[in-house]
Formats: C-alpha cells, sequence, structure tokens
C-alpha cells in the first residue's frame, strides 16, 4: 500500500461523517417523488427522472455525465377485468384486477381455473395434461413452504404455465389488506402470449373456497394493452481512477419503477443511494486507484433490460473484462452486512472490510454472507462471468407489503436507514475501487456455468431460456 494514501479506517472516518451530515438522499427521493411521481421506463415520466439523475450528477461535480441510449419495447397497461363464477351459470363475480406487465396486447379469454398452488415446478407437474387450454391459479410467494425449495419470480411461474398450455394466468397476491401487485410476467422482456393478471390475497381465497364448492369455476379476462417501441436512457456518471483506469467497478440501481405508486422503496431507495454515494465521492475529493461508473439503470422492471444492454455492448466491444466489480443496490436499506455472492475467494477480503467499518461504526454488524441470486441489475453481468457483491439490508414487513403496489411512496421511507445505506455501500465500493488487488476475476464461460450451477441458478436461468450451455 502506498505509505502516502490515508488508511483504509480513515477514509471510512471521513465517509461516515460527511454522509452523516450531509447526505442528500432522502431530500432527493422525496423531491422527485413529488415533482415526478412513478418512474416508468418508457413514459414522460421516466425520461424526466432520467433527467433529473443526470442534473444531479452534474449538479454534485461530475465532468463525465453521459446518457447511454437503448431501444425497448415499452409495455403500458390500458384496461383490465376479471369475472369469476360457476361454469354455465349466471352467478358472476368481478373480482378487483391488475394485468402484469408484457401480457398481451388485447386478449379476451374464458376459461377453466386449475390451482397449481405455488406454482414450482413440481406444482406443475402435479397438473400436468390438465392444463391446456385452462387458467392457472398460482401464488406469487409461497402460500405452504416446501423446505429446501426456493420460489420462482411470477414471469418464470408465467413460463411454466405457458409451457403447459395454459390460456391464461391468475397469480395470487399474499399479502393480507387487499394489496394488488404488478411487475412483469416475461422472462424475457418481451410481450408473452397469454395474459397474466395479479388479485389479492383476500380475492384468491375467495376463488379458492368457491372452488371447492363447486365442481368447475370459471374465469374470464378482457384486456388491452400498449406496447410500442422507444428510446430510454441510462444514466452514468464516470470517476476516473488515479492508478488502474481501465479497470472499472459498477455501482448501479435501477431508477425505474412501475406506475402504481411512486416506487420510493423500488427502487427509488437504491437509484438515489447511488447518487448520493456519488455525491459523497466528489464532496471528499476521493480519488481511489479504479474507475468507478455510477449508474443509474433504467428498464429493469420490464426485463433487465438497461443492464442487459450495458453488459452486451461492453463485451461486444471486448470491455467486459475491465469490470471488475459490480455493486448494485435495488430495495437495500439499512445494510448489516455483505454479500460475496458465491465468490469465496472473496470472503476474507469482506470480512476485513466488514471489521474496519465496524472500527468506525460498531452498530453495522459485519455479517458475511455468501449466496448468489437473480431478477435484477447485477445478473446480466453475473451471467458473463464478472464479480458480484451486495450489501445485507433489511426492510420491514409493512414496508415490503408494498412492494410493486400502489402504497410503495415515501412515507415508507427511514432517513437514517438510507443514510446507512449510503455510508456503508460507499465504504464498501472504496475498499473495491481502491485495493491493490482483487483475488476475485472474472470467470470464463466454463467456470461460469460451474458457479451458477452450485449457486441452484440453473433451473431458474433455464426456465428463463436464459441457460446458453449444453448438457
Amino acid at each position: 500500500m502506498d505509505a502516502a494514501r490515508p488508511s483504509l479506517d480513515k477514509v471510512f472516518t471521513r465517509i461516515n461523517q460527511e454522509v452523516q451530515q450531509n447526505s442528500r438522499a432522502y431530500e432527493t427521493l422525496a423531491e422527485a417523488s413529488a415533482r415526478i411521481g412513478h418512474r416508468l421506463t418508457g413514459s414522460p415520466n421516466g425520461a424526466r427522472a432520467e433527467e433529473y439523475a443526470y442534473t444531479l450528477l452534474k449538479q454534485y461535480g461530475f465532468s463525465d455525465v453521459q446518457y447511454k441510449a437503448f431501444e425497448v419495447e415499452s409495455w403500458m397497461r390500458d384496461t383490465v377485468t376479471l369475472s369469476v363464477g360457476p361454469d354455465k351459470s349466471d352467478n358472476i363475480v368481478d373480482v378487483p384486477v391488475v394485468a402484469l406487465a408484457h401480457s398481451p396486447v388485447e386478449s379476451h379469454i374464458r376459461a377453466e381455473i386449475v390451482d397449481v398452488g405455488n406454482g414450482l415446478e413440481g406444482d406443475f407437474a402435479e397438473v400436468k395434461g390438465k392444463l391446456k387450454g385452462k387458467i392457472a391459479l398460482v401464488n406469487i410467494g409461497l402460500a405452504a413452504p416446501v423446505r429446501g425449495a426456493r420460489n420462482l419470480h411470477r414471469s418464470e411461474k408465467t413460463a411454466l404455465a405457458i409451457q403447459h398450455g395454459a390460456s391464461g394466468v391468475i397469480m395470487v397476491n399474499q399479502v393480507p389488506g387487499n394489496v394488488l401487485l404488478t411487475g412483469t410476467a416475461s422472462v424475457t422482456g418481451k410481450l408473452i402470449p397469454i395474459p397474466s393478471v395479479c388479485v389479492s390475497l383476500e380475492s384468491g381465497q375467495e376463488i379458492r373456497r368457491w372452488m371447492r364448492e363447486e365442481k368447475r369455476l370459471t374465469a374470464l379476462v378482457d384486456m388491452t394493452n400498449v406496447s410500442r417501441k422507444i428510446k430510454a436512457r441510462n444514466v452514468v456518471a464516470t470517476l476516473k481512477g488515479s492508478k488502474y483506469p481501465e479497470e472499472k467497478i459498477i455501482v448501479g440501481g435501477h431508477l425505474d419503477s412501475w406506475d402504481l405508486a411512486t416506487g420510493a422503496i423500488d427502487n427509488g431507495i437504491g437509484s438515489f443511494s447511488v447518487l448520493d454515494i456519488a455525491r459523497t465521492f466528489k464532496a471528499l475529493k476521493l480519488k481511489p486507484k479504479r474507475t468507478i461508473e455510477f449508474v443509474m439503470f433504467m428498464g429493469e422492471e420490464q426485463g433487465l433490460l438497461g443492464s442487459k444492454h450495458m453488459a452486451e455492448e461492453l463485451k461486444r466491444t471486448g470491455q467486459l473484462d475491465k469490470v471488475r466489480y459490480i455493486l448494485n443496490l435495488d430495495m437495500t436499506n439499512d445494510p448489516s452486512g455483505i454479500n460475496a455472492f458465491g465468490r469465496n475467494e472473496m470472503v476474507p477480503f469482506f470480512n476485513t472490510i466488514g471489521e474496519t467499518i465496524r472500527k468506525v461504526e460498531p452498530s453495522f454488524a459485519g455479517t458475511i454472507s455468501n449466496q448468489a441470486g437473480l431478477h435484477s441489475d447485477h445478473q446480466p453481468f453475473m451471467v458473463e462471468g464478472v464479480p458480484v457483491v451486495g450489501m445485507n439490508g433489511r426492510l420491514a414487513p409493512e414496508v415490503l407489503n408494498c412492494y410493486h403496489a400502489d402504497c410503495d411512496k415515501i412515507n415508507l421511507v427511514n432517513r437514517e436507514q438510507l443514510k446507512n445505506t449510503v455510508r456503508y455501500s460507499s465504504m464498501v465500493l472504496y475498499a473495491l475501487a481502491d485495493a491493490d488487488d482483487l483475488p476475485a476475476r472474472r470467470l470464463d464461460d466454463t467456470k461460469t456455468r460451474d458457479y451458477l450451477i452450485a449457486q441452484g441458478l440453473r433451473t431458474p436461468l433455464q426456465i428463463a431460456n436464459e441457460w446458453r450451455w449444453k448438457e
């Protein structure tokens, strides 16, 4: 280590003081929520959010801020109704419902409902041959958890329903209080061939009660949506490295949100933390050895579109090997530790970082986990072998209950916990960017395959048609 450079704990102390005294994460998120509202990719609000982030980064002193445009098929909801009743009966009940993204532009179906429970592969196997032409009723969460089973994403459950010949999907939210949830039902970010909708927990319970009383229960789904090509923009600010400028550490969070609320939690707390981390580095004039790119991804909710575009461009131009690490903040709140994402060689490094943070702030637990996951903007990089690090955060149950729902607003955000996300993530980011050596490097194709298998990710990637290896 260069003797002239300040020690890690001294830099962490400066970061800690700066964020505690001058953080703007909560204020800017509150302002954006009030001025912009939701941040749906492809909408005028989405464009305003991109401009807000760009302007803010310029105000924080970044001279190198760029829009990275990409073209996407942008989906927007229009109308949807769901009616349920016994077969050949006039006793029809309208059920409150919301369309899941990437459902067809137009769909009008009437079919029998088949209960597929939690919608895991085993659940679909139990109704094999009985689902063709029918509507699958599926839990979004695990209503009756299966020991050792990992839940599937709603898009993966929809993909399984399509594979089994279903004509539609009714997803049942698992949150009490008549909460309707939205989100994509597509594993690819493209339109799916059948409608997928969400009903509340209470509506799902009532449908199931009715199904037990009647031999056959039929659902009618009518929907119209909009899907068109638009241009969206990732927003990227660059802080050039002092010693290894060709090596990059990417810290990102998706700026976009769904349109039922303002997306303060998903993913305001992540993306506006990244913006404030960028402010912190500039305010302290930090000059780590590696280049840092602060990225506001768009299109995450519609299929990781912005991060896929960035990873593909880096791969196409031969630059992906230069990305040494990606730190992704998605609904990350009040971190208590660090996730090494299954890269065992990095555990000692992160243990040291955690211990150093604890010297500066003893309330930081410093727990180290080591498990990879999918469905956020780290994924396109991870499946290409790029090392990933995460911050182990926590959200109160009443906050999580508003995930993708119409209650995801600024009142859910805890100002002090948001500061914790900024200060601890800033410390981990600086440690990665300024380390003399990082034990983890990008894996080659074979090692990436073995890593994903070891992390239990082969099956969900196969369901999503993103498993590129031939067995």
